[in-house]
């Protein structure tokens, strides 16, 4: 499934993003966190994440985004916002998603991207990508909103997809399916094909909110 929502690409994008540095996961912390507000399950999730990064660390890059989509995919179910967190819309932590094991494709994206970056993949490489996904077959027309992670070996090459819809990884000219409408990242957002972001954005968002709570749980300045 896909997401039914999309922010719109001109006013509502500002909300999107406040930037700013983040370092690594601090891992005891959010095991307890997790323990103390989700429960003994949520606590082993955590675990699981943290043997997995481990192994992963000394992987070539490419492998470690395949193994970081693997395991997202694979153990995260699709669900609304709704369902799960009675709202409309909420951007769920890494930890909050592992937790539920339940999420909206935004939601599989950070966790992906913010497991990516623990594992040292750099941020310019990295950018979450608004789309509108056809639905129905190649002569579809019916389009829904999503969200995947595009990562960009250099700044000029065709992005490869990480995507809940598909297990596996692909370049975007293999994913005619999905039509861009913005991406960004830490470093601000980036319309159409442009290589360099747009100013960075200071307004309070869901996107703050969420590395506010990341850090509660554990993310490091």
């Amino acid at each position: 499934m896909v997401c039914r929502r999309l922010a719109a690409a001109s006013g509502a994008v500002i909300l999107l993003i406040a930037g700013g540095a983040r370092g690594g996961f601090d891992m005891d912390r959010m095991r307890q966190v997790a323990q103390l507000r989700f429960g003994a399950a949520a606590a082993e999730a955590v675990d699981g994440w943290r043997s997995a990064v481990v192994s992963w660390r000394d992987l070539p890059e490419e492998v470690q985004l395949q193994r970081v989509n693997e395991f997202f995919n694979r153990r995260v179910r699709f669900a609304e916002d709704s369902q799960v967190w009675g709202q409309t819309d909420y951007w769920a932590t890494p930890l909050e998603v592992l937790a539920r094991g339940s999420g909206d494709c935004e939601d599989y994206v950070f966790a992906k991207y913010f497991t990516l970056r623990e594992l040292g993949v750099a941020e310019d490489r990295l950018r979450m990508t608004y789309v509108r996904a056809r639905i129905g077959g190649a002569g579809s027309s019916v389009t829904q909103a999503h969200m995947v992670l595009s990562y960009y070996a250099t700044p000029d090459a065709v992005p490869l997809v990480l995507d809940n819809l598909v297990t596996g990884i692909r370049p975007a000219s293999a994913r005619p399916d999905l039509a861009p409408v913005f991406s960004f990242n830490m470093q601000g957002i980036f319309v159409g094909g442009a290589t360099q972001a747009s100013q960075p954005v200071d307004r309070v968002s869901r996107w703050r909110e969420m590395l506010l709570r990341m850090n509660a749980e554990g993310l490091r300045d």
